[in-house]
């Protein structure tokens, strides 16, 4: 194994870890907390810098791999087979609301920054707000509306916490030569 690979592959590790604890702690502090899931979203900062720092591919593949720890440690969410749902929907459900809702994230670099904006921020939680909405909607029964404000509730704190705070560690993280 060449030196850049081993590094790659510390480097996901490390944003990897960083989303174990990120997650930890917000469902630790409960800010935004909702009870069917959801809270404020500190856990996705290193996923949207693994994106930036290391392309859309490495990021995409961590924002996977956050999904499987995810699992892991039962941090997810599914409708209950006795809400009438074929094993294939709640299959469906849970591939829409963790593997696609979270592995948008790992694009978010191929959206232009518009100088501080980065406009990957704004768009890969857009796109998490819709997948959240939609499936609130089908699978959790919730009228549009509903499901709407429930999902905007969490995700548009994160957003606007992400909208901050990853241009400034991105920043940060790029002017210290490591990658």
């Amino acid at each position: 194994m060449r030196n850049n690979q081993i590094r790659d592959i510390a480097y996901m590790g490390m944003y990897l870890a960083l989303f174990f604890v990120f997650d930890w702690l917000a469902n630790a502090i409960g800010l935004f907390q909702m009870p069917e899931g959801g809270s404020l979203g500190i856990s996705v900062i290193p996923l949207l810098l693994c994106s930036y720092m290391m392309g859309w591919k490495k990021g995409t593949a961590v924002c996977l791999l956050a999904v499987l720890l995810m699992f892991m440690t039962g941090k997810v969410y599914v409708v209950q087979n006795s809400d009438g749902f074929a094993p294939w929907q709640i299959a469906i459900q849970f591939i829409m609301e963790y593997p696609i809702a979270f592995g948008v994230y790992g694009l978010a670099s191929l959206f232009p920054n518009k100088g501080k904006f980065y406009t990957g921020v704004a768009v890969t939680n857009l796109i998490r707000l819709v997948i959240h909405w939609i499936a609130g909607t089908i699978f959790w029964g919730t009228p549009w509306w509903g499901s709407f404000t429930y999902n905007a509730w969490y995700m548009i704190p994160t957003m606007l916490l992400c909208l901050v705070l990853v241009p400034l560690i991105n920043e940060r993280l790029s002017t210290a030569k490591h990658f």
